[in-house]
């Protein structure tokens, strides 16, 4: 898990990093990169990304997400407040006063948002939480303007440009999108058709939860979750990639984000989760009990 505290303030320690300035640093993506993916690259700032106590986030507008609708904050499962579910829980419209720090483009911080509700939240397939806040898209931009990334419901291409944008740290870090892999495992988790990044993305613990945004739309395609530290073989912080075949490899140092294009499917008009929505793929509350039951 890209998680902060101790492991993030060694890795700094180690490497002799600062935080002075953060809000600036960036690894540099290759140009030809860029030119390579055939569109004219977005600006990505800080703007509508959120700190939270112990990871990253963003504030965060579906497709059919409405003005007036009650604001969505995104970010991992294992960053809840009530500590990290376990394989095969799935947590919905759990109340929440959880309050989150939300960035302007130069990673000031322009206001505190406040949660009403964890919405959904599961590490299990994926590794999300959404928070439905006690305020509104239009709410917030009246008053601080500022407005909220949108998500993508495209599932992303491999080789696109990406930037993945840390609230909590202050830091963007750009690459690629290098492949997804079908089944990526860490200590008792399972996540499937998760992201791989190139190399340059070298994320750290704090980086949970960050919107990983395409340069070519500005949209939200994943939200950042883990990486392989020390090379060991599915173990936690040591997460695996298994194949279709079964076929495990340790990638030691490449780091990974989960899809998010599927969230879009799961909730209806006014922001509402509704699992039982037509395309909704995310899990339900139970699966795994009726699982167990049928085996």
């Amino acid at each position: 898990m890209r998680r902060p505290l101790v492991s993030a303030l060694a890795t700094l320690l180690l490497t002799g990093a600062t935080l002075a300035g953060a809000g600036t640093a960036q690894a540099g993506a290759a140009p030809q990169q860029q030119e390579k993916a055939g569109a004219e690259p977005k600006a990505v700032d800080f703007a509508g990304t959120v700190a939270l106590s112990n990871c990253s986030g963003s504030l965060v507008r579906l497709p059919g997400s409405a003005d007036n609708d009650p604001a969505l904050v995104l970010t991992n499962g294992h960053c809840l407040e009530s500590g990290m579910p376990g394989a095969g829980e799935v947590i919905t419209d759990q109340p929440s006063s959880r309050t989150f720090g939300l960035l302007n483009s130069t990673a000031g911080k322009v206001a505190t948002l406040r949660a009403v509700k964890v919405s959904y939240a599961t590490m299990t397939d994926t590794d999300i939480t959404v928070y439905e806040l006690n305020t509104t898209y239009a709410k917030i931009k009246q008053q601080y303007g500022i407005s909220a990334l949108a998500l993508s419901a495209d599932h992303p291409v491999a080789g696109t440009p990406i930037k993945v944008v840390s609230g909590y740290w202050k830091r963007i870090y750009s690459c690629n999108i290098d492949g997804f892999v079908p089944q990526l495992r860490e200590a008792d988790w399972t996540w499937k058709d998760s992201v791989r990044y190139t190399p340059s993305c070298n994320t750290i613990g704090g980086t949970s939860g960050s919107p990983v945004v395409d340069v070519n739309t500005g949209k939200v395609v994943a939200v950042n979750n883990t990486g392989n530290e020390s090379g060991e073989r599915c173990t936690m912080n040591n997460p695996c990639e298994v194949d279709a075949n079964g076929n495990v490899t340790v990638r030691r140092g490449i780091n990974y984000a989960q899809q998010t294009y599927g969230i879009a499917k799961c909730f209806a008009a006014g922001n509402k989760l509704d699992l039982g929505l037509p395309g909704c793929e995310l899990p339900k509350p139970g699966e795994e009990e009726e699982e167990d039951a049928l085996r």
